[in-house]
């Protein structure tokens, strides 16, 4: 088997694979669209492929025009069925890559492996995007790619592990110009995947192997797992003090250097935080033999903080002489972030069964999150003024620019704010 020459810019091929057609794999799919790929959608879910197929998006940063338009033109396809994507020419994997027990799940990324190997052939460039621990990308989905295609990489087709950068609901940093970290298992990979990423995105930042680009992931999530951490714990204490941590945030943010302003909350969720710096303490554990200390102390920090902040509520009630059962709390925002539907470990969610579970009357708002997706038990209703002033507290969780919360001050009993939207005397903030 002779090694594919690779000089300056590579002939990129047409057709393009996307495993994976959730909050990572449909922007990408729609923004391959739009430079011009043909682009076979790969998702497992039926019902996301039903769908997509009748143009209805289900991740909010991607409209239903956007979707109905890159069915019209011709080239995209969502599809159930791998044999749709024979011949590709490059493979993108954006699969979920959970935890259990603790330690890393990368079944999904095994089951795509399994299913895209018959299909490679020489020439051809898969790239993954998933999260994951340093070593994946060359340990676990080399072999696996090379074992179900009888072809060697990097002498038969190219890989490579670009980290994702999704943001839900983030309006200003999208996909194409946020900068996309690429990475190659050699050089010649490493070229086929900036070229390809250079006509997806507006800036391609090579690094020299894919470990390096597989650990900036995990240290970007780290990062501010570890932040928000000290700041939910400042809250806790700031309280206890009697100061108030929002002003000293305003007050610190002022700081034009040495300083990155977090604010605290009832904890954190998504496909991020809640998992990805678990990857690195596992792999620091696994590999090294030592605890990631200031990892599992920001776990322990934020994974109370639904409890905290129940506990605050079960006490605010209590000193207006309600009991938290059979009280009616009115829960503002089930999404794990403002203006986005994702709700996968939400910590909203955590406090919101917790009162169930003690017997509140427990009714949710939330306009960006599909309602079928949230467990059952959870009344969901719309924040009117009625329903608002029929509450005996509000609990605002999830702050939506949506809501509006001078009504929510005006007509409510008591408001329990974790997001330090309300400022009113009928406030009491996280």
């Amino acid at each position: 088997m002779s090694h594919l020459e690779v000089t300056g810019a590579p002939d990129m091929g047409e057709k393009l694979v996307v495993v994976g057609q959730g909050y990572v794999g449909l922007p990408l799919a729609m923004r391959a669209v739009t430079a011009g790929f043909d682009v076979v959608g790969i998702d497992v879910d039926q019902w996301r492929i039903k769908r997509l197929t009748a143009g209805e998006s289900y991740v909010e940063d991607i409209g239903d025009d956007e979707l109905i338009a890159a069915h019209r033109c011709g080239r995209y396809l969502a599809s159930t069925d791998y044999a749709d994507a024979e011949g590709f020419d490059i493979c993108v994997i954006t699969v979920p890559t959970p935890l259990r027990d603790g330690a890393p799940d990368l079944r999904h990324i095994a089951s795509a492996a399994q299913s895209i190997a018959p299909l490679l052939r020489p020439g051809a460039t898969v790239v993954l995007e998933s999260t994951t621990y340093p070593g994946t990308t060359e340990e676990y989905l080399l072999p696996l790619l090379q074992e179900g295609s009888g072809l060697q990489a990097p002498e038969d087709f190219y890989l490579g592990y670009s980290p994702e950068r999704i943001d839900p609901g983030n309006t200003h940093w999208r996909l194409e110009n946020t900068p996309k970290i690429v990475s190659g298992i050699d050089e010649s990979s490493l070229k086929r995947v900036q070229a390809f990423y250079e006509r997806i995105v507006r800036e391609a930042v090579p690094v020299s192997s894919v470990q390096v680009a597989e650990l900036s992931k995990l240290l970007e999530n780290t990062f501010r797992h570890i932040n928000i951490a000290l700041v939910n714990e400042l809250a806790i204490f700031a309280r206890q003090l009697g100061i108030d941590v929002w002003q000293a945030i305003d007050a610190a943010s002022t700081k034009p250097f040495g300083y990155m302003r977090f604010t605290p909350g009832p904890g954190v969720g998504g496909h991020c935080l809640p998992i990805d710096p678990s990857y690195l303490s596992w792999k620091v554990k696994r590999s090294l033999g030592h605890n990631f200390r200031f990892v599992e102390l920001a776990n322990d920090i934020n994974d109370h903080m639904p409890d905290h902040v129940v506990h605050r509520l079960t006490l605010a009630l209590n000193q207006r002489s309600l009991p938290i059962k059979g009280s009616r709390v009115i829960v503002l925002g089930l999404a794990y972030k403002k203006n986005a539907g994702d709700c996968r470990e939400s910590p909203a969610i955590e406090v919101a069964r917790a009162l169930r579970k003690l017997g509140a009357d427990v009714r949710a708002a939330d306009p960006h999150v599909d309602h079928f997706l949230l467990p059952q038990g959870i009344a969901i209703i719309d924040a009117t003024r009625h329903e608002l002033a029929q509450a005996d507290a509000v609990l605002i969780l999830t702050d939506h620019d949506c809501f509006d919360y001078e009504m929510v001050e005006r007509v409510s009993a008591f408001v329990f704010d974790t997001r330090n939207r309300c400022r009113g005397p009928n406030v009491e903030r996280l």
